[in-house]
């Protein structure tokens, strides 16, 4: 990172999905919130919505509109069991896909839980100018994608690259 370039605050929303959870429970969500806070963001907003392809798509569609909104992390939905549906709801959203968002999220995390991370359908993408990261609902999981990947990605002093310049064009565009 470059010492002589300014930091730049982003407005990032965190989206919990889950059938089960609730703001007393959400350890993800909450850990998310907490970290993006940490680094200096903005918290915009903080929903926990259940695993339903199209209340995650309503509530996704308003923040990638919001102009006050440059970066969403989703947790939770990313498995394979019943309900899991986060990566069929977003990806539809997505005007460019982040493919190594997910490969390397699966390969940091293997180090961590083996094989197990296969079962990680963790995937990133942009949608009108919106950088969105989804990842499992563990605390663990987002710790690691946090850790290892989003925190970079969303820190414009980053180098040798990072996202904040294809966001920054949005900020600028509503000043």
């Amino acid at each position: 990172m470059s010492a002589s370039e300014n930091f730049s605050p982003l407005g990032v929303a965190v989206l919990t999905v889950s059938d089960t959870r609730t703001e007393d429970t959400d350890s993800s969500g909450q850990f998310l919130a907490q970290a993006l806070l940490e680094a200096g963001h903005q918290l915009a907003d903080k929903r926990i919505v259940k695993d339903d392809i199209y209340q995650i798509r309503a509530v996704l569609s308003a923040w990638i509109a919001d102009t006050d909104i440059q970066s969403v992390l989703v947790t939770g939905g990313t498995g394979f069991s019943g309900r899991d549906s986060t990566p069929e709801a977003v990806s539809v959203l997505f005007d460019k896909h982040i493919e190594g968002f997910g490969e390397v999220f699966r390969a940091v995390s293997f180090e961590e839980i083996g094989s197990s991370t296969i079962q990680s359908r963790a995937l990133a993408g942009l949608a009108n100018n919106t950088v969105i990261f989804c990842v499992p609902g563990s605390t663990g999981a987002c710790r690691t994608a946090w850790n290892s990947l989003i925190a970079q990605q969303l820190d414009s002093r980053h180098r040798p690259c990072n996202f904040v310049g294809v966001l920054k064009t949005r900020q600028q565009q509503t000043s």
